[in-house]
């Protein structure tokens, strides 16, 4: 049976992806150790690709540190943009189709606007670029690619918002959050399903396309939101992104249509605040 091959096995989205897969009784997916799966190592992808033999690849691995990425743009481009790269080539070579996330980050977001797959990218920030150029190469390299973006990740794995909300949350008694950015939170399970819906479908659609959750809210209304589900009490005060001063410009909207992903592969979304609900619930059972 046809393999898929993952790498970022160890991340968020390689562990949903793991989740999914088991729900799923998906046995064909390849999970390989970091140490044997590095995308920039090219002796190691041609033993991974020689091994495997995949139909399908999944690059969940990335520099994903976005205030870091404004200092440490070497490591940041040889990741996002020279490890998608070599990936697409591998792919290309092997005859795989390359199934690749990136990110919102792509875009400005400065209009108020549900942002299509054919909207101008102009990324802010040295991550957003990044991602952006590896977008661009894959394009290049090979034609049976999926580059799925999407935005504001979480899950009940790795380090994340919802997590990070919860402990603060625990911890203080005030916290101050950024109430004019505006975006769309994605349950990473959900994307997992997404990304295993559209390999077991067979399609060649390929192209870039765009998934997360339904809705749009702030990061005060979003952690807001975490606080009520979690039955958390803390005073929470929406402060303006001029207050909260990082190293990388975010977007302030970034909210993306769906509509592309739902009309070709038939995707049902849900509602950013039931998968959160459905989240929440799988943490309090592991605590």
């Amino acid at each position: 049976m046809s393999k898929i091959l993952v790498f970022g096995a160890s991340g968020q989205l390689g562990s949903c992806l793991k989740k999914v897969a088991a729900e799923r009784n998906i046995s064909r997916m390849v999970f390989p150790e970091e140490s044997s799966a590095n995308i920039l190592d090219l002796d190691s992808l041609k033993s991974l690709f020689e091994e495997v033999r995949p139909s399908h690849v999944i690059n969940c691995a990335a520099y994903t540190a976005v205030d870091r990425a404004e200092d440490d743009v070497e490591t940041a481009r040889k990741v996002n943009k020279d490890g998608a790269a070599n990936l697409a080539s591998f792919c290309d070579a092997y005859g795989s189709v390359l199934v690749h996330i990136s990110t919102d980050f792509v875009f400005k977001g400065d209009i108020p606007k549900l942002l299509s797959e054919d909207d101008l990218a102009e990324p802010v920030s040295v991550y957003g670029l990044t991602k952006l150029e590896g977008e661009q190469d894959i394009e290049r390299l090979i034609k049976s690619f999926f580059i799925i973006r999407t935005s504001w990740l979480y899950s009940e794995f790795g380090n994340n918002f919802v997590k990070t909300m919860q402990r603060l949350g625990r911890e203080r008694d005030v916290l101050n959050v950024i109430v004019d950015q505006v975006g769309t939170p994605t349950y990473a399970i959900d994307l997992a399903a997404a990304v295993l819906d559209i390999i077991e479908s067979g399609s060649e659609a390929y192209g870039i396309y765009h998934f997360s959750n339904e809705g749009a809210v702030s990061w005060y209304d979003f952690a807001e939101a975490i606080f009520e589900i979690s039955n958390i009490d803390v005073k929470l005060n929406p402060i303006p992104t001029s207050e909260y001063v990082t190293r990388a410009q975010r977007p302030p909207f970034s909210v993306m249509s769906k509509a592309k992903i739902k009309n070709v592969f038939g995707i049902k979304i849900s509602h950013w605040k039931k998968s959160l609900e459905a989240c929440i619930e799988r943490l309090a059972e592991t605590t």
